[in-house]
């Protein structure tokens, strides 16, 4: 109820001109001394000119703000705090309390200190987390994360020299944070061993973190819900109490921070073996009730074979929606383990829990490939001799979107082909075979001829199906309609049309890769489209954005034919 007050008290109190639709920033707090605190971004599509913002001491933008409410000041509904870097509008705006930052997210105030917290978005390499000091210049563009930027103007930043660097940061390449949204210094009663320490959230990875210094004095940073929920935080909040509270933008909820139960065992087998899907004694094998299956279009795994499964609850069935995706019943668990050499390397599961909700397990061989082992977090090492990315819990969502139902792969159009099933040693199709054993809770719509069937990407046929086939299973679990794609609002199932994916002929709002016109597709230039250039890169642009480490170029290759053949974006 904010103590009775309602928006009939509105004024407007500060405006300028926005600009770019990104980069907005969009902190705003009151500090312990009174003063009100905003926080501003560049304002800058990604590739603009970020210096005409970031490293000047004029206007809003890549700014914090300090002004007193409660004061008027040269015909201006605020005050200026006498004790602002520019307070007389000398070498910068009077309202100016810091600078150099590219979009800091949220901005807080610590209730015990009065500390100034920022997270600041990056852009290719490093997320930030800020405190911020009076006249601090926190170096953007000059500067991402305490390192000098990818494309540096050492004309306009020719030395880090009275820079500030953040507090903390987090390199992309490590599977941690991808959009940081700065978080609060935790001063609740609930959760004693939090208190004092900051708790921040990422965007993109929907994690929640506690940095915190250790007994060496060195910042270390942990995750606090590796299990989820995958909310895709916009922000925390804490209430008056100091406790803290998670903002799901893809759920609609709010979650509060609670402590765990003491002492409260993992739910969920630390061993591969010993969770019921493989056989114990050789846990290389799916258990016998796991029926097997295969996709027409596979997603690139960077090389490593494949082997899926599905289980169910004892007479449960299989919905399909009318788009053709399975629908898995609670108690479903779809499992996909990845060979290199013909050894197993890693083994994935994703469980629908009573709740509903999905959540994914990764577990990760030993060397003599005697069982697996649960990992809590993302990791990187090598694995069947070459080096290999093993996702976290929450990566494993950020793919398996809500919005495609989160079993990639598992629809009509991947499943309508033929199986050599092991256990009788008959070729059969997929789709037949469930039907046979009632696997499906309706008959299917019509024979598995009449059914909608993707392409195979490596195989012999036309070059339009298998290139739309790769696209469908590589980028439309997340570029899709519906679902949490991020900043690029395309549509590339198989079956939309060309014309009607948004990325035909479509110039994105965003980075231009390296193209003169930033066009997702342009039909005969393949160098022109960033489709295309995204995937032939492993850096912070590439595409997908996580789960490879080594370009597919026989994909890369495919998508290049298709483009180059492309007359106009009516083409199929």
């Amino acid at each position: 109820t904010n103590g009775g007050a309602t928006f009939d008290t509105y004024r407007e109190i500060l405006a300028f001109v926005r600009g770019s639709p990104f980069h907005l920033g969009g902190g705003l707090a009151f500090g312990n001394d009174g003063y009100l605190y905003a926080s501003f971004g560049d304002g800058a599509d990604v590739g603009d000119d970020s210096f005409a913002n970031g490293q000047t001491t004029s206007g809003f933008h890549a700014k914090v703000l300090r002004i007193d409410v409660d004061k008027t000041s040269a015909g201006k509904p605020y005050g200026i705090p006498s004790d602002n870097p520019f307070a007389l509008g000398v070498g910068g705006a009077p309202e100016v309390f810091a600078w150099g930052f590219r979009n800091p997210f949220r901005l807080t105030v610590d209730r015990a200190t009065g500390d100034i917290w920022v997270g600041d978005v990056g852009e290719n390499q490093w997320e930030e987390i800020n405190r911020v000091e009076r006249g601090g210049n926190y170096g953007w563009p000059c500067r991402e994360g305490a390192h000098d930027y990818l494309s540096q103007d050492l004309v306009k930043c020719p030395s880090p020299l009275g820079l500030t660097d953040p507090y903390f940061e987090v390199r992309h390449a490590t599977p941690n944070t991808r959009a940081m949204v700065g978080g609060y210094v935790y001063r609740g009663a609930a959760i004693p061993g939090l208190q004092g320490t900051y708790v921040y959230a990422d965007y993109i990875q929907q994690e929640v973190w506690t940095l915190a210094t250790d007994a060496t004095g060195a910042l270390r940073s942990t995750l606090v819900n590796p299990s989820g929920p995958n909310g895709a935080f916009g922000g925390l909040a804490e209430d008056d109490d100091g406790e803290i509270y998670a903002l799901g933008t893809l759920t609609n909820d709010v979650y509060k921070l609670v402590a765990a139960a003491p002492g409260a065992p993992s739910s969920f087998p630390d061993r591969l073996s010993k969770t019921g899907c493989v056989e114990p004694a050789a846990p290389a094998r799916f258990a016998s009730g796991v029926v097997p299956y295969t996709v027409q279009a596979s997603f690139w795994s960077d090389g490593a074979s494949k082997s899926r499964g599905l289980a169910l609850p004892d007479g449960a069935t299989i919905g399909v929606t009318p788009e053709g995706d399975f629908d898995l019943p609670i108690g479903s668990v779809v499992l996909k383990q990845f060979e290199r050499g013909g050894r197993p390397i890693e083994t994935r599961l994703l469980v629908r829990h009573d709740d509903g909700e999905w959540a994914g397990y990764t577990y990760a061989w030993l060397d003599d490939g005697t069982d697996a082992v649960l990992l809590t977090g993302g990791e990187r090492r090598q694995a069947g001799g070459a080096p290999w990315h093993f996702p976290s819990r929450s990566e494993c969502m950020r793919c398996h979107t809500k919005g495609a139902g989160r079993t990639l792969g598992l629809e009509l159009a991947q499943l309508n082909g033929d199986l050599v099933y092991a256990a009788t040693n008959r070729i059969s199709n997929q789709l037949a075979t469930l039907e046979h054993i009632g696997l499906f809770a309706a008959p299917l719509a019509a024979p598995p001829d009449a059914l909608p069937r993707l392409a195979d990407p490596a195989g012999a046929g036309p070059v339009a199906p298998r290139a739309r086939a790769y696209l469908h299973a590589n980028c439309a679990g997340c570029h899709r309609t519906g679902a949490e794609q991020g900043r690029a609002a395309m549509d590339l199932r198989a079956s939309t049309p060309l014309g009607q994916t948004q990325a035909c002929g479509v110039a994105t709002a965003l980075d231009r890769v390296g193209t003169a016109e930033g066009l997702l597709i342009k039909p005969g230039d393949p160098a022109a489209s960033i489709v295309h250039r995204r995937m032939a890169t492993r850096d912070a642009k590439a595409m997908p954005p996580l789960g490879s480490l080594v370009t597919d170029e026989g994909g890369r290759l495919l998508i290049e034919a298709w483009v180059r053949a492309l007359t106009g974006c009516s083409d199929p």
